[in-house]
């Protein structure tokens, strides 16, 4: 759940950074009792994502300015749709301008990718997730576009739950110890509501690894090919996700597999920004 704490702490900073002492430009040149209202215009088409966040880039710069929100957050729209009004003085409405169109084209990029992602899965069963390869500090918003665009979170972070990959295995195997041995000692000291996965890179690892009584088994870099011989080996004892080598070229034959999870980090750290604008459409002043 995206909260407004959390919002508010992210566009607070993103503000501060971006007009540490005010707005020179709109200080100097709009008369200081000056309204404006603007149109938040989509020019493309996409599904739309942020619009809390948009809302309170405004709200925090000045409490007067009022932004009314005609699309809902997950909502497709075509190009030339306004998807929101700002109406308020204008200096805040020239300050906040910048900050507020920056996270919503972020984050309807990245659930406008998602959605495509998800579209390509349709009628498989399988579930297209995130990864923890987000911009720093902006996880939960990016995270937030992911569910917009009907996709769903991997774990949010280090602390949410156990997830040994390759370099994790190489440790706890180092001199010869068996792995299952290993990841069994590790499953009897967690707590029965903690969820423990493992990434395999070899058909040959899958079995010892479900003899430790793990609940995801991860598939990395498999081909079509062995990811469809790692369902029929895992035969429902584990949720079976697939990770790397996935694109929007790749994905559908992917979810073919019988796989549970996709995970795709391309949905936040390769989505491009969507091309929304902000224009003024009236400028009064008193």
């Amino acid at each position: 759940m995206l909260t407004t704490h959390t919002i508010d702490t992210v566009v607070q900073a993103a503000l501060t950074e971006d007009a540490p002492w005010g707005d020179l430009t709109s200080e100097v040149l709009i008369p200081r009792l000056a309204v404006a209202t603007a149109q938040l215009q989509a020019r493309e088409p996409g599904v739309f994502s942020g619009g809390d966040v948009f809302a309170s880039a405004f709200r925090l710069t000045d409490p007067a300015i009022v932004v009314r929100l005609l699309v809902a957050d997950g909502t497709a729209f075509d190009a030339g749709e306004v998807l929101a009004e700002v109406t308020g003085p204008a200096r805040g409405v020239l300050q906040a301008e910048r900050i507020g169109l920056n996270f919503v084209q972020r984050m309807s990029g990245i659930a406008t990718l998602t959605a495509r992602y998800v579209a390509e899965t349709v009628g498989t069963g399988a579930r297209i997730v995130d990864t923890r390869k987000t911009t720093p500090g902006l996880r939960a918003l990016e995270r937030h576009a992911v569910r917009d665009g009907g996709g769903h979170n991997h774990r949010f972070s280090l602390s949410d739950t156990v997830m040994a990959k390759d370099n994790h295995l190489a440790v706890i195997t180092a001199g010869g110890r068996d792995l299952t041995e290993a990841l069994r000692e590790v499953r009897e000291r967690l707590s029965h509501t903690t969820h423990f996965e493992v990434e395999v890179d070899r058909l040959d690892q899958v079995e010892a690894v479900l003899a430790a009584g793990i609940d995801t088994i991860m598939l990395d870099n498999f081909s079509p090919d062995d990811l469809r011989a790692g369902v029929r080996l895992v035969a429902g004892r584990a949720l079976v996700e697939a990770s790397g080598g996935v694109n929007l070229e790749t994905v559908r034959g992917i979810a073919e597999s019988g796989v549970d999870i996709i995970s795709v980090g391309a949905l936040t750290h390769s989505a491009h920004s969507l091309d929304l604008g902000l224009d003024v459409v009236l400028h009064t002043e008193a």
